[in-house]
């Protein structure tokens, strides 16, 4: 084998593996609709690759902005005003562990009507297993969710790290850290392979050789991986 082929390769789940960043986002417009909340792009470094908290703890943040100087809260803003008024007519649901849950409960509903494969990574997961290199998921998702998808890869992970298994998540390097050190390997020789900025960022800040997933292109094969 050559020597600059990793120790071990770390995975992200969802849009790296399976095609689920869509289905997240959607659970999350739902979720966030109703607490009054329209999301919009400048809300994807929040929502997509953060765990269920943060996003919660997100949603919770906009819904909960401060009033106006001078507004009464009498009147709700039109629907989809982002404008950091507080709509007061929201549901009161509005702990994060309730919206975490909801969330989670809305993320699951659409990965159970079905997921998409990303392109190459069955190709990529039996290269690894017939090369005895062993892998990793490292996941911002709750362990409820991965149970839901890992099925549908086919592939027996030696490890994986969900989104209880450490206190921070991505961006923090910590996910990528404890795969590591659990799978025994020194991060520097782990190839992560990632989709989302988040992600990306917790891997590097671990130390981990990054390598992005092109969604058109899908993932690529061993034998252009390396951790020189």
């Amino acid at each position: 084998m050559r020597s600059d082929v990793p120790q071990a390769v770390l995975f992200d789940m969802d849009g790296t593996l399976v095609d689920t960043e869509g289905l997240w986002w959607s659970a999350t417009a739902s979720v966030a609709g109703s607490l009054g909340v329209l999301l919009t792009p400048d809300d994807t470094p929040h929502v997509l690759g953060r765990t269920v908290e943060d996003t919660a703890a997100h949603l919770l943040s906009v819904r909960q902005a401060p009033l106006p100087e001078g507004d009464t809260g009498d009147a709700s803003p039109a629907p989809g005003r982002r404008d950091g008024v507080r709509r007061r007519s929201a549901p009161q649901h509005g702990d994060q562990p309730t919206v975490a849950r909801l969330l989670t409960e809305a993320f699951a509903d659409h990965i159970r009507q079905g997921v998409r494969v990303m392109p190459g990574a069955r190709e990529l997961l039996r290269e690894l297993t017939e090369a005895r290199i062993p892998t990793a998921l490292v996941s911002a998702s709750p362990r409820s969710i991965v149970d839901l998808v890992m099925p549908r890869l086919g592939h027996a992970f030696d490890l994986v790290v969900a989104a209880e298994d450490t206190a921070c998540g991505k961006p923090y390097p910590d996910p990528y850290l404890k795969a590591a050190r659990q799978l025994g390997v020194d991060p520097k020789l782990c190839v992560a392979i990632e989709d989302s900025p988040t992600g990306v960022a917790a891997a590097t800040a671990a130390g981990c050789r990054v390598v992005v997933v092109d969604p058109a292109a899908g993932l690529p094969a061993l034998r252009a991986m390396s951790v020189s």
